[in-house]
């Protein structure tokens, strides 16, 4: 028996990621009514199939797959509940795990079974295999993850509850987006000042994978004292070029929960962590 997923917001991830599923054999319907020119045009590219109106796709639908931007996903959860609905509702967008649990909330309320997703990569293509967390009813768990069997989508069910797949996007993402920002603000800085070739020069020497050298963090936080004072330093600088220097006093106020720490380079790795916590 065939499977059918209704694809809600057919975005650039969105409609790949539909495409993957349409390749494996599952049938994925989109509502057209209200989308863009460029939107319509990556559902057909992916093979999607436009479906009256939300009622009728939903009616033909065994899930529900959410991907939309962050701010609109509870709108969307909303729509969509609207409407008799008899399948799994599947969240899939980068918002928080509370945010999520109120959407599980709202569906439960309707009686509609909610699982929590979220997608970590790039869209599917040459060289980019997005994986799909999935967290929730290990059994509804199985069946979104076999919609996906042998695509470049890589379902990874997590054995945790709603909010945890929520949990591991915002902490990829905490990295990953942070990252690409101090990256523009540093050449920003270097542009400035007239040293652009050199910091692209020292750039192309870094060989760390810092979000996997978790074996540093005590390393950092026992040299967070030295270290706090040189982010104050590069505010001041960000500052006087006309930069936000906001992200380094960020770091430099992080820095300080780190303050007892000092020279204590053997602390493990689970106490350096907890002391990042602001509260008890």
């Amino acid at each position: 028996m065939t499977t059918t997923f209704t694809l809600l917001h057919p975005g650039a991830m969105g409609a790949k990621v539909g495409g993957e599923a349409t390749r494996a054999g599952t049938r994925v319907l989109y509502v057209p009514t209200g989308r863009g020119p460029a939107s319509l045009q990556r559902a057909r590219e992916a093979g999607l199939e436009p479906a009256e109106s939300l009622e009728s796709a939903l009616a033909a639908s065994d899930f529900v797959l959410s991907v939309c931007p962050p701010h609109a996903a509870e709108d969307v959860a909303h729509e969509v509940l609207a409407h008799p609905f008899r399948g799994v509702y599947v969240e899939a967008n980068a918002i928080s795990p509370d945010r999520t649990r109120r959407i599980a909330a709202a569906c439960a309320e309707r009686g509609v079974p909610m699982l929590d997703g979220s997608i970590v990569g790039g869209p599917p293509g040459p060289g980019s295999a997005p994986r799909l967390y999935l967290s929730g009813d290990g059994e509804q768990v199985a069946r979104v993850a076999g919609a996906f069997k042998d695509t470049q989508v890589v379902a990874r069910p997590l054995d945790a509850e709603i909010g945890a797949a929520s949990a591991l996007k915002m902490a990829y993402a905490s990295f990953q987006k942070s990252a690409r920002v101090l990256a523009a603000v540093s050449h920003a800085l270097a542009a400035h000042h007239g040293v652009a070739d050199e910091l692209a020069r020292e750039a192309g020497s870094l060989t760390s994978n810092i979000l996997a050298q978790t074996d540093q963090l005590p390393s950092v936080a026992a040299r967070a004292w030295r270290w706090a004072p040189e982010l104050e330093e590069i505010a001041a600088t960000l500052r006087t070029a006309g930069l936000p220097p906001e992200m380094a006093e960020g770091a430099a106020t992080v820095l300080g929960q780190w303050a007892g720490d000092k020279d204590r380079f053997d602390l493990p790795l689970e106490e350096v962590l907890a002391h990042l916590r602001t509260e008890g």
